[in-house]
């Protein structure tokens, strides 16, 4: 077992100064390695790296602080074992996902928003161990960097389909780095912000550990020079990219975005179903009023969000027939959000493409339920933990086809609220020739919370990855339309209703993350796997020796 990894330091070799590439080496293992207790100052430096994250994310947007969430962690666990390596991805999971999923918990209590943070945080404290593992391998940063990668593929993948939010990519709503994701997508964005980190990371512990002044001094600015060469590459990696025109790059569209807003925010927003219902027929009649005196352009498709009609229109007549109203009045064809009734015991939530000519045609059923929000997974378990499983009456079933619709001669590329954070649903209907993307959501049940800016902060790194405009439809806000370099140029407030019309460009051009895939992140995932079974056989053959 190599010096400082654990276990008596007899029968080892000694390391020589330096070993481990970018990073300085550890000091020789006492054969008791660092415990919690004698080493605070890294379960605060890994508390500060998780909180440095948290402000990186919507709400309070300082997103050049995200690189400092990966640099805090590789410095408390550098040269650690993995039992305390797993402690400090922890402390760092819990003081970055407990406040920023705080929203969560707004109208459902503590325990349900507690076990999600503490869930997700356990994923970091695996990232912790791993980190620490490879923490005296050359070119360490590196790997650390990856190994990022590596855990939030997994945490965006399982349990129950996974749940992605606030990996680090969606924290670069702007700067240089953003740009990584019209290559290799929100993996590696994600990537550019850990190694940034972890370079600084380098360059610290290079300054306070090498034994040498010169040897330091080379380190150290290495390390340095790598860390500000990701974001210049970033900088000149706009370049190519679409700007902030919302009109370039093909035949241009117009497209109405209807907020309609809620009774009252909560759990029960939808209590007054008509009243949400004709609050957005109601928009529309405006709209077309607008139209009508020549102070709009006549839309070309209006969109409304997901739970504009908890009332099922196929089996509503009135429903329906105001639905019919505002598309006859408007003279265009409604995107409308609906909980349609079926298949057999459940119910469905499903965008119905609604013709004033011909009423409701194609429709695309939500792919992606929310597990513990749109259905239950193992309800008498759960309930043994907290009733309000049994909020959710009926479960919402998934539909099976991509969210792609013909409207008016243009192909819209739909996503139903919580699904434009899962990089292969977006892929999918990009893949499915969508010209621009559509996401319609309700984010009345998180009341006056940082939620509805972190889901629109995902629309705005999905624009730059796919160089598609993005148009945002919220109940009751943020609505918004997010030009292909991620820029919101028109946005509503929370709980006020709103109506934008904008001329949309149906692009058709492809950005070499669409093209790449899944293939970047499932490179650096075995980059950062590779480097844990490398250190694992270092172990063994010290040990052996």
């Amino acid at each position: 077992m190599p010096a400082g990894v654990g276990g008596p330091g007899t029968g080892t070799l000694p390391r020589t100064a330096g070993h481990g590439g970018a990073g300085p080496a550890a000091p020789p293992s006492t054969g008791r390695g660092p415990r919690w207790s004698r080493a605070p100052w890294r379960t605060l430096l890994a508390a500060a790296g998780g909180l440095a994250m948290f402000l990186a994310f919507p709400g309070y947007d300082l997103v050049a602080l995200a690189v400092l969430g990966p640099a805090a962690l590789a410095v408390a666990v550098h040269g650690c074992r993995v039992r305390a390596g797993l402690w400090l991805g922890l402390v760092t999971g819990l003081t970055f996902f407990v406040p920023l999923l705080s929203w969560t918990g707004i109208y459902v209590g503590a325990f349900p928003w507690l076990a999600l943070a503490v869930s997700q945080a356990l994923y970091l404290a695996a990232l912790g161990g791993l980190t620490a593992l490879t923490s005296r391998l050359p070119a360490w940063p590196l790997w650390a960097a990856a190994l990022w990668v590596a855990v939030e593929a997994v945490r965006g993948r399982f349990p129950f389909g996974g749940f992605p939010w606030g990996r680090l990519g969606f924290s670069q709503t702007e700067g240089p780095l953003l740009a990584f994701a019209a290559y290799g997508g929100v993996p590696l964005v994600g990537f550019a912000v850990a190694l940034t980190g972890t370079l600084l990371a380098a360059a610290l512990l290079a300054a306070v550990s090498a034994r040498t002044r010169a040897r330091r001094l080379r380190r150290t600015s290495a390390a340095l020079a790598g860390a500000l060469a990701v974001p210049l590459v970033g900088a000149l990696a706009w370049l190519p990219l679409p700007g902030e025109s919302l009109t370039a790059g093909g035949p241009t569209t117009t497209v109405a975005v209807i907020q309609g807003d809620v009774p009252r925010a909560g759990l029960d927003f939808n209590a007054q179903r008509r009243a949400v219902l004709d609050n957005h027929v109601q928009q529309t009649l405006e709209l077309a009023d607008e139209v009508a005196a020549g102070r709009q352009p006549r839309p070309d498709v209006v969109l409304w969000p997901e739970n504009s009609s908890d009332i099922d229109p196929y089996r509503n007549a009135d429903a329906a027939a105001q639905i019919q109203r505002a598309a006859e009045a408007v003279g265009a064809p409604v995107l409308v959000g609906a909980v349609v009734g079926g298949p057999g015991e459940f119910i469905s939530n499903t965008a119905i493409v609604w013709s004033p000519e011909e009423g409701p045609g194609q429709t695309y059923v939500k792919r992606h339920p929310v597990p513990f929000a749109e259905y239950v997974p193992a309800r008498d378990f759960f309930r043994l933990f907290s009733e309000k499983v049994d909020l959710v009456r009926r479960d919402f079933a998934a539909g099976d086809e991509v969210g792609v619709l013909d409207v008016a001669g243009i192909r819209l590329g739909d996503l139903i609220c919580f699904e434009v954070v899962y990089d292969g649903l977006v892929r999918d209907v990009v893949d499915g020739g969508a010209g621009m993307l559509v996401v319609q959501t309700n984010n009345a049940t998180f009341g006056h919370t940082h939620e509805s800016a972190q889901q629109l902060a995902m629309s705005r790194v999905r624009a730059v990855e796919f160089g598609r405009t993005v148009a945002v439809a919220a109940t009751s806000g943020i609505s918004a339309v997010v030009a292909p370099d991620g820029t919101v140029v028109r946005s509503s407030e929370l709980f006020e209703p709103a109506v934008f019309v904008e001329e949309i460009a149906q692009r058709d051009d492809r950005t070499i993350a669409q093209r790449l895939g899944v293939v970047p992140e499932a490179l650096l995932t075995a980059l950062g796997l590779g480097a844990v079974l490398q250190a694992v056989l270092r172990r063994r053959r010290a040990t052996r020796a």
